[in-house]
């Protein structure tokens, strides 16, 4: 393939959809919005991160990324990656990754290798490939760049609203949203809403695979972040989970992966006072994990 060398690499990311969530919203006792990353390119929030790293690794003169991923990172990485010309290796934890989300990257030609062990040794392992010539990290937690790019969904609900929501909460996986949400509230709007990360209880194996991460990689920056703007971190069952991503499925009609409702999840939690504007950033469309559905 022959890489592309003039203006930005995109599939059309960002701009996603802002929607009211009225039923959900009485329920919890707030004024609730749905920041729908599900509408990305290849349905998740990664791809706002990813356009950005795979344009200036192509600047660099890059021809090969590299990750490692529960599989929203891997799906995007490859498709950026195809979308440049260069070539796309994913190192996944071996059983771990929804099996469509293994297919989004065969369809566009990454190369999967499979390791035993857990995201952490994925992880490790990815960092020894990208040292290789020609080769370059695209994780969060080893590129500023992805940062950067997800850091433009704090403006985007800022714009929309007219103003800061009270709140703000969202997926704990690995961490690099919250980091990319709270600094770019701090850098690009002036002002950090409450942040939630919600996190799964059982992080080793929970049936939420996107966020099935043991040591986040950006903990430190979460937990900075989070008592910079007053929130905390919530941590939820897996029966949470399942039965926030069923309500936001059959009360709004958006059918998120499990994962992505665990925003949802935490306002069973106290995370929204009564009437406070509150904003869910709702990560991964609902493809990315059918079995969900009949599981």
């Amino acid at each position: 393939m022959t890489p592309i060398t003039l203006g930005p690499i995109t599939l059309g990311e960002g701009n996603t959809p802002l929607l009211a969530a009225p039923r959900l919203g009485e329920r919890y006792g707030c004024e609730l919005w749905l920041k729908w990353e599900g509408a990305n390119p290849t349905g998740s929030f990664k791809d706002r991160g990813m356009a950005v790293a795979t344009t200036r690794a192509v600047e660099r003169g890059v021809t090969r990324l590299v990750c490692a991923s529960t599989g929203n990172t891997a799906a995007s990485c490859s498709a950026y990656a195809a979308r440049a010309g260069i070539e796309a290796v994913i190192v996944v934890p071996a059983g771990a990754i929804a099996s469509s989300k293994l297919v989004q990257v065969r369809a566009v030609g990454g190369r999967i290798i499979e390791i035993e062990g857990s995201f952490s040794e994925a992880f490790a392992h990815a960092e020894q490939l990208a040292a290789e010539p020609g080769s370059t990290f695209v994780n969060s937690g080893g590129s500023e760049d992805r940062i950067e790019g997800q850091m433009r969904v704090a403006a985007e609900i800022a714009e929309r609203l007219g103003r800061v929501p009270d709140v703000v909460t969202l997926p704990y996986g690995g961490g690099g949203n919250t980091r990319a949400v709270a600094r770019g509230f701090e850098e690009l709007v002036g002002a950090l809403p409450r942040l939630y990360p919600v996190e799964a209880a059982r992080r080793p194996d929970t049936v939420a695979s996107a966020i099935r991460i043991t040591q986040p990689v950006h903990e430190n920056w979460v937990h900075e972040a989070v008592e910079r703007s007053g929130g905390a971190v919530i941590t939820v069952s897996d029966v949470e989970i399942l039965d926030a991503w069923k309500e936001l499925c059959t009360l709004e009609g958006v059918f998120s992966e499990p994962a992505s409702a665990a925003g949802i999840a935490g306002l069973a939690h106290g995370s929204g006072a009564a009437k406070e504007c509150v904003v869910c950033i709702v990560t991964g469309h609902g493809l990315k994990d059918p079995a969900a559905v009949d599981a």
